[in-house]
Formats: C-alpha cells, sequence, structure tokens
C-alpha cells in the first residue's frame, strides 16, 4: 500500500464554508446509499474537526463529487444552500430568491418559505433531501409546483389544493426521503 502523497495545498487551514462543503457531500453520498448513517456521523465528525485541506480531503475518501473532482456549477446560476443536521434551519421573509435552492435534512428540519417573497423567476428548482428529517416549502396558492422524486419509508407530499394560477412562476421540487418527508403546502391562515 503506497502512502498519501500530500503537497503544500494539503496544509493550508480550512475555512466553516468549506467544512460545510464537504457535509453536504457527505449528506449526498448517504442519500444516494454510498455510506451508512454510522459511516456519515463518523465523518461528518471527522470534517468539523478538521483544520487542514489535506485532512478534509481524507474525509471524502472514495467518493464521487469530492472536493478537487466536483463538477462546477456554472458562475451564472445562483444557489442557496440549507442544511439541518440535528437541527432546523429556515428561509423566510422578503429574500432574494436564487434559481436553485439546496435542502438537506438529516435528523433535522429544513422550511423554505416562498410566501412572502417576490417570484420573480421564470422556473426555481429545489432538491430536497430528507433523510431521518424533514424538509417543507410554504408557497402560495395557485403556484404551479412540480414535485418528483422517491420516498423510501417515507413520503412526499403536495397540500396545495386550489387551481393554478396561467404563466405564474414553476417550482421544480425533486425529492429524495429516506426515512423523511417532502411536504410542499400553502401558508398557515392567520384568524385575526
Amino acid at each position: 500500500m503506497e502512502p498519501e502523497r500530500y503537497d503544500d495545498t494539503d496544509r493550508l487551514r480550512v475555512s466553516d464554508r468549506e467544512r460545510e462543503e464537504v457535509v453536504q457531500l457527505l449528506g449526498q453520498a448517504a442519500a444516494e446509499g454510498r455510506l451508512t448513517l454510522d459511516e456519515y456521523a463518523d465523518r461528518v465528525g471527522e470534517a468539523h474537526a478538521s483544520l487542514t485541506r489535506g485532512e478534509l480531503t481524507r474525509v471524502t475518501r472514495n467518493l464521487p463529487d469530492a472536493p478537487g473532482r466536483a463538477v462546477a456549477r456554472p458562475a451564472d446560476v445562483a444557489t442557496e444552500r440549507l442544511l439541518a443536521v440535528f437541527g432546523s434551519e429556515v428561509r423566510k421573509g422578503a429574500w432574494a430568491l436564487p434559481e436553485h435552492i439546496e435542502a438537506r435534512a438529516i435528523f433535522g428540519d429544513c422550511r423554505i418559505e416562498l410566501h412572502e417573497t417576490e417570484l420573480h423567476r421564470r422556473v426555481i428548482t429545489i432538491n430536497a433531501e430528507a433523510i431521518f428529517g424533514s424538509v417543507t416549502v410554504v408557497v402560495p396558492e395557485g403556484t404551479d409546483v412540480r414535485l418528483t422524486g422517491s420516498a423510501v419509508f417515507g413520503s412526499k407530499q403536495s397540500k396545495l389544493s386550489g387551481p393554478i394560477i396561467p404563466g405564474g412562476p414553476v417550482i421544480e421540487v425533486r425529492a429524495r426521503v429516506i426515512f423523511g418527508d417532502v411536504t410542499i403546502r400553502p401558508p398557515r391562515r392567520r384568524w385575526w
């Protein structure tokens, strides 16, 4: 067995953002069945404890799309990322809506509220992954939401009931669920 080789970049210190990108990659690998939940938990701990790029690279060993091998998204495509691991992540209010939203809930809850923001884009794509967790997307009634994907020991469902408003934006929700749920629903009615 050959010893691992390092160059000077392996000794550079990593940022919190780099650690979170690796945690997201690990979540995707667990959702795809490439890592067991125990392996996922161990590697997430290693990622958060990593101080250098070399240490962080070892956490993603034997995984596709690891740093240095990732296929980059075009620079003009805006992406918002939400990650909830044993906790919750909420995006609400009037916010600048990107073209792509990636929400991952692993033993946690992600909530994306779109009813208080302006839906200027024609198509918005949400990749929603729930592993022992939930992702909830709140949209105004009449929004054209197209829910696709798979659910294993979980559910993906839309609770929208009104007719679709013609010519409005389209929200594509691509769900991947394992022991969790992805739910599309209208905002709760206020009685005051």
